[in-house]
């Protein structure tokens, strides 16, 4: 089945379509979110939305750049908000705990396997997958897209909806800020 029969196919309900939407996206999607929200439940939880949102929402899909281009975009979207909440719980948590209320930890990020890490990496892997946890969200974003998922600048432009420069120099300070962190981490 080709892109344009899969939209189509998808626009008129078919289930057939939706199922081959899912069988051969639905890795790439988790990893995408995984590589962003570095919890595995949180990143079935965004995957799941991502095509939910693709069922519901496909009527609106254009088409001015690939599918797969566009489900990124939501992954990316789903999971940076996700962790936009995660801050917001946090810092209310921590005001809580300021003045006396509340017991609960801060958040800290589980331990935890990305599918594409081999045995004999992983724990290299994860104190990367902590370092880029500290990356400011956009650098996290075009990082783990980049790395994690090897999609071309050209293709993280469009799915962040930036211009190649933008993420040229995204992918840059978070290399810098990786090697700053990592540097930290082993003295």
């Amino acid at each position: 089945m080709n892109e344009n029969e899969l939209i189509q196919g998808l626009k008129s309900g078919d289930e057939a379509s939706f199922k081959y939407l899912v069988e051969n996206y639905k890795d790439r999607i988790f990893n995408t979110a995984i590589g962003i929200v570095q919890n595995a439940e949180d990143a079935e939880d965004v995957a799941q939305e991502v095509f939910i949102q693709v069922y519901r929402s496909i009527h609106s899909f254009k088409g001015e750049s690939k599918l797969s281009t566009w489900m990124y975009r939501i992954a990316t979207t789903r999971s940076l908000d996700l962790l936009r909440s995660r801050k917001s719980k946090k810092r209310f948590g921590f005001m809580q705990r300021l003045f006396g209320e509340g017991n609960e930890p801060l958040y800290e990020i589980p331990d935890f396997n990305h599918p594409g890490v081999a045995m004999d990496r992983k724990e290299t892997a994860a104190k990367l997958f902590k370092a880029i946890a500290q990356l400011p969200e956009n650098q996290k974003a075009a990082f783990t897209l980049h790395k994690l998922e090897d999609l071309s600048y050209q293709e993280i432009s469009e799915v962040m909806q930036t211009s190649v420069p933008a993420v040229e120099s995204l992918m840059h300070r978070a290399k810098q800020n990786l090697k700053k962190i990592l540097e930290k981490e082993t003295d």
